[in-house]
């Protein structure tokens, strides 16, 4: 056998001797591919990581440049507006006779509302003694600034004047500030501040640290609140606290061998620096090479990545097929089992939450049940209020007409205590139109005469307040089809409100607008305070009464009222002062509906 051997290892022709010098030439073949790949891949994701990191470079500074750029033309912009508005204010009349006068009941107002308009900081105005005699911030009141660069300036020359003062929070007050001049005579100075700390915040939501600069070198604008008041040299050696440099400046250790502008607590960052036409000023903005390094590192990630899978496929071929095929079954039997017990576990919860769904569902419905009792308790004691109420004043009236021996005149109150009993009875039968729409009683009606028939409900009560009514009704009449009684209470319920609204008026007035247009619209106009929030005026236990004054049922009720005559009832305030309530209706058109009524559900 060791003969044999010997034999087929001396005989390069034999087939075994073949075989074996193919197997060691494949083996060599192999390794020398792995080299060869391994080389390629060091070389190509050196070349391609210089190549990257120059290109992106370039790509990150233009982009910091334009940025710059884009931060120097608003806040070019900013103070550029802002330097107007002392010029307008100091030609005002309003301000000009305030200081005139020494008026200043309306000052601060009438800056507020300027402020408002125009978005600055701050508006002061100063009298002639650097008193502070209107502002928009009222804490300032009173304060006296007659040592203050921007009053001093402004009086010793006719033009507006900038000035950069330290604030009292911290950073610096940027103001323009002009005399007010009246017959040659300075009167005071209006002084506007300019809104810069706006820009610092939107400036301070990117990974960029942005720095301007007056011509003296000082830090005045910065998104990093420690270094205003420093130079800039000072700011980066002395503020290089890492919760202050870590936001602006942290990034990946930069193994290129482009060389970085500057170098702050060590790391390399990239610094653009544009001039600010305006007295000198310079921005200056950090980039840190966080974003080139994550550019460069993914597609160098993605090179990795496919020599890796060139890599991974050469050894894949090398391997042997049935262990690869044995570990994958292993590790789907593996993932089955666990899918199968995830899936198990989420059907336990799905029934779990089902069953919860169906108790919740029940809850909602006995507390819907509920909340439908407790609003019709409340509607059937706001509704039967008002008659209650002028049955009672009747009942007064007629005790002092018998009192005096008037009998005729006290069966006249006792009539209308009749006519309110019927009413009060009518009133407890239509309370179920809230969940009915509609009613049997739906007739054509006058608009007037359902405004005269509230008023006449409000007689006892418009007579016991002065307060003045006025109407203005059309000669024709203005039909409608709806229920009668029901179109009362609604104007009862207007005329009550209006009436409550100028309980604290000096002089109270209440107008009563019918038109006719495509609708009919009834319009009941007060002089009150108006209605502070009209989005939650129709919501019904929403009132803006003392607890026991009212139910927060009246306007909620009546807009339900209007909305089943095919109607709307809307609100806003006037600007001269007092909320307008508007009631629409479609106006009766015989032939369009016929003879036949609107019936209920």
């Amino acid at each position: 056998m060791a003969d044999r051997g010997q034999e087929i290892e001396d005989d390069p022709t034999h087939p075994a001797a073949l075989r074996a010098r193919l197997a060691a030439r494949a083996r060599l073949v192999n390794r020398l591919g792995i080299v060869l790949l391994l080389a390629a891949a060091v070389g190509a994701i050196w070349w391609t990581n210089v190549w990257l990191t120059e290109r992106f470079s370039e790509n990150t500074r233009v982009r910091a440049e334009l940025r710059s750029a884009l931060y120097t033309g608003n806040l070019l912009s900013e103070l550029q507006r802002t330097s107007v508005v002392p010029l307008l204010l100091a030609r005002d009349p309003a301000l000009i006779g305030a200081l005139s006068t020494k008026d200043y009941a309306t000052v601060s107002a009438r800056l507020i509302a300027a402020q408002k308009d125009i978005g600055a900081a701050s508006i002061r105005l100063l009298d002639n003694s650097g008193r502070t005699v209107g502002a928009t911030d009222r804490k300032l009141l009173g304060a006296n600034y007659v040592l203050s660069p921007f009053y001093v300036e402004a009086l010793r020359t006719n033009d507006t004047v900038f000035t950069v003062s330290p604030g009292s929070t911290g950073g610096f007050d940027f103001t323009y500030s002009r005399a007010v001049v009246s017959d040659g005579r300075a009167l005071g100075v209006i002084v506007v501040g300019a809104d810069l700390s706006r820009l610092e915040r939107s400036w301070s939501g990117i990974s960029d640290a942005v720095v301007v600069t007056d011509s003296s070198g000082q830090i005045i604008l910065s998104t990093e609140p420690r270094w205003r008041s420093h130079t800039l040299a000072d700011a980066l050696a002395v503020r290089s606290a890492p919760s202050a440099i870590e936001r602006a400046f942290q990034v990946t250790t930069d193994w290129s061998s482009r060389p970085a502008d500057a170098y702050v607590g060590g790391r390399a960052v990239m610094q653009t620096e544009t001039r600010i036409p305006f007295r000198g000023w310079r921005m200056t903005l950090f980039t840190t090479f966080e974003s080139v390094r994550d550019r460069v590192n993914a597609f160098l990630a993605l090179e990795i990545m496919g020599f890796a899978l060139l890599m991974a496929l050469g050894f894949y071929v090398l391997s042997r097929r049935a262990s690869v095929k044995s570990a994958r079954y292993r590790r789907e039997s593996a993932d089955l089992r666990a899918l199968n017990a995830r899936l198990t576990r989420e059907i336990a919860e799905r029934e779990r939450m089902q069953r919860e769904l169906r108790v919740a569902e029940q809850t909602v419905q006995q507390a819907s049940k509920l909340a439908a009792l407790g609003e019709m308790s409340a509607g059937v004691s706001h509704e039967l209020n008002q008659p209650l109420a002028a049955m009672k004043t009747y009942l007064a009236g007629a005790r002092l007409l018998l009192e005096r021996g008037r009998g005729d005149e006290a069966l006249t109150s006792f009539q209308r205590i009749d006519d309110l009993l019927d009413r009060m009875g009518t009133i407890t039968r239509q309370l179920k139109s809230y969940a009915r729409k509609g009613g049997e009683a739906f007739e054509p009606v006058d608009l007037r005469v359902a405004l005269s028939g509230a008023l006449t409900m409000m007689e006892p009560q418009l007579r016991n307040r002065r307060v003045r009514l006025q109407r203005s009704l059309p000669r024709e009449p203005v039909m409608v089809f709806c229920d009668r009684i029901r179109l009362e209470q609604v104007i009862i319920n207007l005329l009550r409100n209006a009436m409550d609204a100028t309980r604290e008026v000096r002089d109270p007035s209440i107008e009563l607008v019918l038109d006719r247009f495509s609708h009919a619209r009834l319009s009941v106009r007060d002089n009150g305070p108006g209605v502070a929030d009209l989005e939650k005026l129709f919501e019904p236990f929403w009132t803006t009464k003392s607890p026991g004054e009212g139910t927060g049922l009246g306007l909620a009720i009546s807009s339900g009222i209007v909305a089943d005559f095919g109607g709307r009832l809307t609100a806003h305030n006037r600007e001269t002062g007092g909320a307008v309530f508007d009631l629409e209706l479609p106006l009766y058109e015989p032939a369009r509906r016929g003879a036949t009524p609107l019936a209920a559900e």
